[in-house]
């Protein structure tokens, strides 16, 4: 039943979204479109802003992927993903999206073909994926993109939020689907 409402709210709410937007804007009187091109030229320089950060980020990630310290640390972790009940063929994709969107999509595109969308594995991982963060690619920059050199909490609060976010993945999937 439960998984019925959700399936029903999650058919409606982008349209939704999307009819709700619009009519906001025309109520409070907001001339949408200029609205919108001012955000998109805005948004273009700050992409040029960020090109070196970003450049930096996925030279490093790949050098931690090349190297086999992703590996490593999959295996380091594994007693303790078996005791939380996390299937070990998840964690890849845990560690890879604090670093990288691209890389951690690439990881659930290849779970999601191997076990399938609508499996235990293919639903924990797509929930994973939602409910964490690019913590680190959002810290090199955006940080950087701003100019600020001292991260302060900001690492440690990501890190935190993207443990418990996938956490919560493998909790929640257990409950409802597994």
């Amino acid at each position: 039943m439960f998984v019925k409402i959700v399936q029903t709210i999650s058919t409606y709410a982008i349209p939704l979204l999307i009819l709700i937007i619009p009519l906001y804007a025309a109520i409070k009187k907001v001339k949408v479109y200029e609205s919108f091109c001012e955000g998109a030229v805005e948004g273009f320089n700050t992409a040029i802003r960020i090109i070196p950060y970003l450049v930096a980020m996925l030279v490093a990630i790949g050098i931690f992927r090349k190297s086999g310290a992703m590996d490593v640390l999959v295996n380091l972790m594994h007693p303790i993903t078996n005791l939380l009940g996390m299937p070990g063929e998840v964690l890849p994709l845990g560690v890879m999206r604090s670093l990288s969107g691209g890389g951690s999509n690439g990881l659930l595109a290849d779970i999601l073909k191997n076990f399938g969308p609508d499996s235990l594995i293919g639903r924990m991982a797509s929930t994973m994926t939602g409910s964490s963060e690019t913590t680190f690619y959002v810290i090199a920059v955006y940080f950087g993109a701003v100019g600020i050199q001292k991260t302060r909490h900001a690492v440690a609060a990501g890190i935190i939020a993207d443990v418990a976010g996938m956490l919560a993945a493998v909790w929640i999937c257990r409950l409802m689907f597994g």
